[in-house]
Protein backbone atom coordinates (compact mmCIF):
# COMPACT_ATOMS: atom_id res chain seq x y z
CA UNK A 1 0.00 0.00 0.00
CA UNK A 2 1.44 3.35 -1.05
CA UNK A 3 0.65 6.41 1.01
CA UNK A 4 0.50 9.73 -0.82
CA UNK A 5 0.46 13.04 1.02
CA UNK A 6 -0.15 16.34 -0.74
CA UNK A 7 0.72 19.81 0.47
CA UNK A 8 1.04 23.32 -0.85
CA UNK A 9 -2.54 24.31 -1.52
CA UNK A 10 -3.97 27.63 -0.45
CA UNK A 11 -5.84 30.74 -1.45
CA UNK A 12 -4.43 33.11 -4.05
CA UNK A 13 -5.66 35.87 -6.27
CA UNK A 14 -6.11 35.45 -9.99
CA UNK A 15 -2.73 35.52 -11.72
CA UNK A 16 -0.93 34.14 -8.70
CA UNK A 17 1.16 31.00 -8.32
CA UNK A 18 1.27 27.95 -6.10
CA UNK A 19 3.44 24.87 -5.92
CA UNK A 20 1.88 21.60 -4.89
CA UNK A 21 3.94 18.72 -3.54
CA UNK A 22 3.15 15.05 -3.14
CA UNK A 23 5.36 12.66 -1.19
CA UNK A 24 5.05 8.92 -1.57
CA UNK A 25 5.85 6.29 1.03
CA UNK A 26 7.18 3.78 -1.54
CA UNK A 27 10.83 3.94 -2.61
CA UNK A 28 9.76 2.41 -5.94
CA UNK A 29 7.66 5.49 -6.67
CA UNK A 30 9.86 6.37 -9.65
CA UNK A 31 8.46 3.30 -11.40
CA UNK A 32 4.87 4.48 -10.99
CA UNK A 33 2.85 6.53 -13.37
CA UNK A 34 1.84 9.57 -11.36
CA UNK A 35 -0.32 12.58 -11.80
CA UNK A 36 -2.24 15.50 -10.47
CA UNK A 37 -6.00 15.50 -10.67
CA UNK A 38 -8.60 17.95 -9.45
CA UNK A 39 -12.23 17.99 -8.51
CA UNK A 40 -14.39 21.05 -8.20
CA UNK A 41 -17.70 20.97 -6.30
CA UNK A 42 -20.39 19.27 -8.34
CA UNK A 43 -17.94 18.13 -11.00
CA UNK A 44 -16.16 14.90 -11.79
CA UNK A 45 -12.50 14.44 -10.99
CA UNK A 46 -10.36 15.40 -13.98
CA UNK A 47 -6.78 14.96 -15.02
CA UNK A 48 -4.51 17.98 -14.76
CA UNK A 49 -1.06 16.58 -15.55
CA UNK A 50 0.52 13.14 -15.59
CA UNK A 51 3.96 11.62 -15.97
CA UNK A 52 4.16 7.98 -16.93
CA UNK A 53 6.68 5.26 -16.15
CA UNK A 54 8.89 6.25 -19.08
CA UNK A 55 8.78 9.95 -18.23
CA UNK A 56 6.29 11.15 -20.82
CA UNK A 57 4.26 14.10 -19.63
CA UNK A 58 0.71 15.06 -20.51
CA UNK A 59 -1.27 18.17 -19.62
CA UNK A 60 -4.91 19.01 -19.80
CA UNK A 61 -5.50 21.66 -22.45
CA UNK A 62 -6.87 24.01 -19.81
CA UNK A 63 -3.53 24.16 -17.96
CA UNK A 64 -0.99 23.93 -20.76
CA UNK A 65 1.65 26.64 -20.62
CA UNK A 66 0.57 27.55 -17.07
CA UNK A 67 1.27 24.40 -15.05
CA UNK A 68 4.40 22.26 -14.89
CA UNK A 69 4.58 18.76 -13.46
CA UNK A 70 7.88 17.35 -12.27
CA UNK A 71 9.14 14.56 -10.08
CA UNK A 72 12.12 14.05 -7.81
CA UNK A 73 12.64 10.31 -7.82
CA UNK A 74 15.38 10.44 -5.20
CA UNK A 75 12.92 11.98 -2.75
CA UNK A 76 9.79 10.13 -3.90
CA UNK A 77 8.11 13.43 -4.65
CA UNK A 78 5.84 14.81 -7.33
CA UNK A 79 5.34 18.52 -7.88
CA UNK A 80 2.91 20.76 -9.69
CA UNK A 81 4.02 24.33 -10.30
CA UNK A 82 0.94 26.39 -11.06
CA UNK A 83 1.22 29.88 -12.52
CA UNK A 84 -1.22 32.41 -13.93
CA UNK A 85 -3.94 30.86 -11.83
CA UNK A 86 -7.54 31.50 -12.75
CA UNK A 87 -10.74 31.24 -10.69
CA UNK A 88 -11.70 28.18 -12.73
CA UNK A 89 -8.63 26.40 -11.33
CA UNK A 90 -10.34 26.37 -7.94
CA UNK A 91 -10.68 22.75 -6.83
CA UNK A 92 -9.40 20.05 -4.53
CA UNK A 93 -6.17 18.78 -6.04
CA UNK A 94 -5.23 15.15 -5.64
CA UNK A 95 -2.04 13.25 -6.23
CA UNK A 96 -2.62 9.86 -7.86
CA UNK A 97 -0.38 6.95 -8.76
CA UNK A 98 -0.48 3.59 -10.45
CA UNK A 99 2.23 0.97 -10.95
CA UNK A 100 0.95 0.35 -14.45
CA UNK A 101 1.94 1.96 -17.72
CA UNK A 102 -0.72 3.57 -19.85
CA UNK A 103 0.16 4.88 -23.26
CA UNK A 104 -0.80 8.20 -24.70
CA UNK A 105 -3.17 10.27 -22.62
CA UNK A 106 -5.09 7.35 -21.11
CA UNK A 107 -4.10 8.08 -17.54
CA UNK A 108 -4.80 11.79 -17.87
CA UNK A 109 -8.23 11.09 -19.33
CA UNK A 110 -9.19 8.41 -16.79
CA UNK A 111 -8.38 9.36 -13.19
CA UNK A 112 -10.04 6.10 -12.09
CA UNK A 113 -6.93 4.28 -13.31
CA UNK A 114 -5.15 5.52 -10.17
CA UNK A 115 -4.59 2.78 -7.65
CA UNK A 116 -3.52 5.16 -4.93
CA UNK A 117 -4.75 8.60 -3.93
CA UNK A 118 -3.70 11.26 -1.52
CA UNK A 119 -6.15 13.07 0.72
CA UNK A 120 -6.14 16.20 -1.44
CA UNK A 121 -5.13 19.81 -0.99
CA UNK A 122 -7.47 22.72 -1.64
CA UNK A 123 -6.63 25.42 -4.16
CA UNK A 124 -8.83 28.51 -4.19
CA UNK A 125 -8.32 31.29 -6.72
CA UNK A 126 -10.23 34.51 -6.28
CA UNK A 127 -10.86 37.08 -8.98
Amino acid sequence: QVQLVESGGGSVQSGGSLRLSCVASDNSYSRYSAGWFRQAPGKEREGVATVDTVGSIRYADSVKDRFTISRDNARNRLYLQMSSLKPEDTAMYYCGATPLYYSGGDYLARPSLSRYWGQGTQVTVSS
